[in-house]
């Protein structure tokens, strides 16, 4: 993913790296349009490890944030994946930026520095790896801020979300059963095309119901399954995916709102709304849970605190922890899963051990007193099969 960033120092003769500006305050539409050799110009508190992973994966140039993407809040994951990857990161430039910035203008990174031709446009922190691991020891004390604020908004959650997490109520209905199977939940986290294919031998032996949450879905068909289920913005599923047969399920605001639904409707394809201010993972799960999964197996999904925090629910989402909490002891990593079903004794050596087994027999008949006679019947047995046969056609 180095490359466009090298192409471009090698195309330029003054310093920094080059690229085409891509602006937005609105993360998730700035998403959208990035293309290779992007310098993407956002505004985005605490860069999560999601956001950097659509970054890396569009080949983005550099990135400019007008906010800080280390606030101390808790350790983030996102601005140590950018650098590691070779993404010039420029922190805290200000929101002036996003004005003094147009999109389609040629913008070069230098030394902290943004340049618009030969006029500088912004200044800003130049993330290094030294400069965030000594930013990551100190927020790791803002962790504990977090986790009341957390407590507090879970609460608050409760409040309002009560008869859905409790009892289910608004949970749309599927045509697909899953009472009493087990279902997997495949959403777009770290590692989540390394953690499916290690479920191969996991899928092949229980067939469970397939839910892809967002791209999930087309991770899933990129390994040769066809999802049953897809929940999330069909804004980011392949068309491919959303026409493929699966029931598909909406994620939609309180009020009804369902971002995405116009496509659906462009496309032609039937899908139910989930009206619920939940994430799209913890509404996969509370669909599996409210039809009857006996067992659900999660990929993609966070799984530790600092993944967790980085998420960016610790105050804006806490349904993730009392979805878990309903499902209780339901609820299995795809990590884990994979462990349980791997192959302790190999097919080749089960296939040795029945040649080493065949051998032996041969050997003992070999210098035996009986083996002849085995021989010889072997033999006239054969040679009467032979004989039956050619006797069919004369």
């Amino acid at each position: 993913m180095k490359l466009p960033g090298m192409l471009n120092r090698a195309n330029q003769s003054q310093p920094g790296v080059t690229g085409v500006a891509k602006v937005d305050r609105r993360t998730g539409d700035l998403l959208k349009r990035i293309g290779p050799g992007d310098v993407v110009v956002l505004d985005q508190l605490d860069l999560d490890r999601a956001t950097a992973d659509a970054l890396v994966a569009a080949g983005v140039a550099g990135v400019v944030n007008a906010s800080p993407s280390i606030s101390g809040r808790f350790p983030n994951l996102g601005p140590e994946l950018l650098v590691e990857k070779g993404i010039p990161l420029i922190d805290g430039v200000g929101v002036h930026a996003l004005r003094e910035i147009r999109e389609g203008s040629k913008l070069r990174l230098h030394a902290g520095t943004v340049y618009c031709g030969e006029r500088e446009v912004a200044r800003g922190t130049q993330q290094t790896a030294e400069t965030i691991a000594d930013q990551m020891i100190e927020a790791k004390a803002g962790m504990s801020a977090q986790l009341e604020a957390f407590s507090a908004n879970t609460i608050e959650f409760l409040r309002r979300e009560r008869s859905l997490i409790l009892d289910g109520i608004g949970v749309p209905e599927l045509r697909i059963p899953v009472k009493g199977r087990q279902v997997l939940i495949v959403a777009p986290g770290t590692d989540h095309v390394e953690d499916l294919k290690k479920l191969k031998r996991y899928i092949s032996e229980h067939r469970p119901v397939l839910v892809g949450v967002g791209s999930g879905a087309d991770a899933l068909r990129d390994e040769g399954y066809k999802p049953h289920v897809i929940v999330g913005d069909p804004d980011r599923i392949s068309t491919d995916a959303l026409t493929g047969g699966a029931e598909v399920v909406i994620p939609a605001d309180t009020d009804g709102h369902a971002p995405g639904l116009e496509r659906i409707q462009d496309l032609g394809i039937g899908a139910v709304t989930f009206p619920a201010s939940g994430n799209p993972e913890d509404l996969a799960l509370l669909l599996a849970d409210a039809h009857g999964a006996c067992l659900v197996v999660t990929v993609g999904f966070q799984a530790t605190l600092r993944e967790f925090l980085d998420s960016g629910r610790s105050g804006s989402n806490p349904s993730t922890f009392l979805t878990r909490l309903k499902l209780g002891s339901k609820l299995v990593d795809g990590k884990a899963a994979a462990s349980l079903h791997r192959t302790r004794v190999s097919t080749a050596a089960i296939v040795l051990l029945i040649i080493a087994a065949l051998l032996a027999v041969g050997a003992g008949l070999a210098v035996s007193g009986v083996g002849g006679t085995y021989a010889d019947w072997i033999v006239n047995t054969w040679n009467d099969f032979v004989a039956w046969i050619k006797g069919l056609f004369t």
